[in-house]
């Protein structure tokens, strides 16, 4: 396993791992903007807006839960939100239709984060958004999502999940990600109890192979780099899943880091105020071309 500088740098720091408890009873700020970008229910995003005059670079964020409404997730990730918007970096927290939604699944899943993703540019004016600074954050099942938009301009055409001009993204943050449908489908059945058709669809005669237009892993080269942040500690989304599809990536011709967490768990990935949060952010900062602090 690769272990990155900025692992070695934390060593001393490791403390007891957050559990799932612990990650529930996570919260943060009431969001600067409550928006709709369709009429289901989970149909929104929130906006996070900085103090202070623009153009703000913008983290899009998108939370995990195992592809189910049983777990939430947009709420723990105010968190996160809050922490990265008083440094000066507007949020873009996305909601979106689990699969055990009226809707969701294959297709409606995938487009809702596409047309949330895309509803930045009609934003971008009022509320001082830089795209040109723009890094998707996923967590768990959220990396997987976050992985996928990130890798849009790759969609055959054939798909009803492509778009013509979908919204450019440089890099990619997974945390704790579950990004490869068709090769990690064992980990993602034994971490989630998720199926293939339950994320993917069901194949057809248009539609054979499922996972072409649903796993980012099936979508290299995507052009984008793809940071995995796992800790150490992960059991759902274990370091092991970040270096395979790490070595995927760059067998293709992308840029693709692991970086490791140590002693943190699942949940550490994405609280700020865990003792993993300043290798987290910094990584963000880094991907927004910010000062790391």
């Amino acid at each position: 396993m690769s272990i990155t500088a900025t692992t070695l740098l934390a060593a001393a720091i490791v403390t007891a791992p957050m559990s799932l408890d612990h990650y529930l009873a996570l919260s943060g700020p009431a969001p600067t903007a409550h928006i709709a970008y369709g009429a289901a229910p989970s149909q929104f995003a929130e906006l996070f807006a900085p103090a202070g005059p623009g153009p703000h670079p913008v983290a899009a964020i998108i939370h995990g839960g195992c592809w189910t409404k049983q777990f939430g997730g947009i709420v723990q990730m105010r968190n996160m939100a809050g922490a990265l918007a008083a440094q000066g970096v507007a949020v873009w927290n996305i909601e979106y239709r689990r699969y055990d939604e009226d809707g969701g699944g294959y297709p409606g899943m995938y487009q809702d984060v596409a047309t949330a993703m895309d509803r930045l540019r009609t934003l971008a004016p009022q509320y001082q958004l830089d795209l040109a600074r723009v890094v998707l954050v996923g967590h768990s099942a959220g990396g997987h999502l976050a992985q996928w938009a990130g890798s849009r301009a790759r969609l055959p055409t054939s798909s009803p999940l492509y778009v013509a001009d979908p919204l450019p993204v440089p890099v990619v943050i997974s945390l704790g990600g579950l990004a490869d449908l068709r090769n990690e489908a064992k980990l993602i059945q034994t971490s989630c109890d998720r199926s293939t058709e339950q994320l993917a669809g069901l194949p057809s005669e248009a539609r054979p192979d499922v996972y072409a237009d649903t796993s980012p892993a099936e979508l290299l080269p995507a052009g984008v780099r793809t940071v995995l942040i796992h800790g150490e500690l992960d059991t759902i989304a274990p370091p092991r899943a970040g270096e395979d599809y790490a070595r995927r990536a760059r067998a293709a011709g992308d840029a693709a880091e692991v970086v490791l967490l140590p002693g943190g768990s699942h949940y550490d990935e994405v609280s700020s105020t865990s003792a993993a949060w300043h290798i987290v952010g910094a990584e963000i900062r880094k991907a927004l071309g910010m000062p790391a602090n």
